[in-house]
């Protein structure tokens, strides 16, 4: 009985492997230098996807078995890229700011032309319009829209809004956010001018109550609230100190005027802080950025901070801060786990930022262009590098959203007449 029930085994197990062999693919990326932090991969692979997921990476996949084949050869092919720090909640309120108004963007005219398949909005919308954003942007994107909740219910609308301490309520914030946790993914405080850390400490608990992180944008103070005090006392291991190289009056930098990183901070890394660039139109300096970097600083996470403001500026666009830190001498593989799998952990979403089997298939195929150009910080410095980032594909659940130069289409006169 024992050898008959081995033999059906293994015979099951020929016949499965036979059929996953056999499989036929939607989409086969070919050849490409795929880079997959999470699961430790730099190689030369094909990338075989099926059903809107990742079936197989492997050496060699006959191309007879895919609908449609992409030669990768001489790409670079990630899992789609994460931006943690953005704003989406695109409407027509008049001076409402990041909150269903004109400064924040339609995502899907920002992401999938530079690799991005997931946005995090952070901080748009508060529990009060969360509903609102989410029938009015996130169900009608296809990219994926993750969010994190303003702790003023009202959301990011700026002034006198973002200081009204009354509209600040961790219980009504952590109840919104454990009913799409599906959706929403952290908690933000911003833009506080007050002299204290009471919205911190209401956002941390709010944070705690729903069990996701705390992303603090630090508020202006005269004078400079304690940024030690922060890092280190009021925000918790996992939380995510956003604008890590800015420097504007009335918020002390990390980096002190002799071009020293300030100890504490690297004392805040060691406890489990999170520190993401989140470049914006005002909040990103090489002044900042290269002497912390050349002290072993790099940031945890790559985002931008996207809106009408940053996305003309010296941000532009995801792939133009990730070449920034590739110019500054961060390694290719670094560059993308810090724009995948990192903000994936950190939003404690262990199912995106990686190209797994059975992963959702989002997948950017990246160009690492060679030449001269300029990057531009906030205040207008200029930093000559050469190495760049371009999107050629980018495919999100297994659909190609983005083909820049054709690479998933055949010749004009290969096809036939119509």
């Amino acid at each position: 009985m024992l050898i008959r029930r081995a033999v059906f085994t293994w015979v099951f197990l020929s016949v499965a492997v036979g059929v996953l062999h056999a499989q036929s693919l939607d989409l086969l990326i070919r050849g490409g230098r795929v880079i997959d932090p999470r699961n430790e991969i730099n190689a030369v692979l094909d990338v075989g996807i099926a059903d809107g997921k990742v079936v197989e990476v492997v050496e060699q996949i006959q191309e007879s078995r895919a609908k449609t084949v992409v030669d990768a050869s001489g790409l670079i092919v990630t899992p789609g890229l994460i931006d943690l720090h953005a704003h989406v909640f695109f409407g027509t309120e008049p001076n409402a700011y990041l909150s269903n108004s004109f400064t924040a963007v339609p995502p899907d005219g920002f992401t999938f032309r530079v690799g991005v398949t997931t946005v995090v909005d952070t901080g748009g919308a508060g529990w009060r319009n969360f509903i609102q954003f989410k029938e009015q942007v996130i169900d009608r994107s296809q990219t994926r829209v993750l969010a994190m909740l303003n702790i003023v219910g009202s959301g990011m609308k700026g002034g006198p809004v973002e200081q009204n301490v009354d509209d600040m309520n961790p219980e009504l914030t952590a109840q919104r956010a454990q009913e799409f946790s599906e959706i929403v993914v952290g908690i933000k405080v911003a833009h506080y001018r007050g002299e204290d850390f009471g919205p911190v400490d209401h956002a941390v608990t709010a944070g705690g109550l729903a069990n996701v992180p705390v992303m603090v944008d630090f508020g202006t103070h005269e004078p400079e609230l304690s940024l030690e005090a922060l890092l280190l006392r009021h925000l918790r291991p996992g939380d995510i100190y956003t604008h890590t190289y800015m420097n504007v009056n009335g918020r002390l930098p990390i980096v002190d005027s002799d071009g020293m990183l300030k100890p504490f901070v690297s004392n805040a890394r060691a406890r489990g802080i999170v520190f993401d660039v989140g470049h914006g139109g005002g909040s990103f300096l090489f002044s900042q950025a290269i002497p912390a970097m050349s002290q072993g600083f790099p940031p945890d996470t790559v985002s931008t901070d996207l809106h009408t403001g940053s996305m003309n500026g010296g941000m532009k666009d995801m792939l133009n801060v990730m070449s920034k830190f590739l110019n500054m001498g961060m390694s290719i593989q670094d560059v993308v786990e810090r724009s995948t799998w990192n903000p994936a952990q950190t939003i404690n979403r262990d199912d995106l930022g990686h190209l797994s089997i059975g992963a959702v298939a989002d997948v950017a195929v990246l160009r690492e262009r060679d030449g001269e150009f300029g990057f531009v910080d906030v205040a207008g410095g200029k930093l000559i590098g050469d190495r760049k980032f371009e999107a050629e594909l980018t495919v999100r659940a297994g659909q190609i959203v983005w083909d820049l130069n054709g690479l998933s289409r055949v010749n004009w006169d290969m096809m036939s007449p119509r």
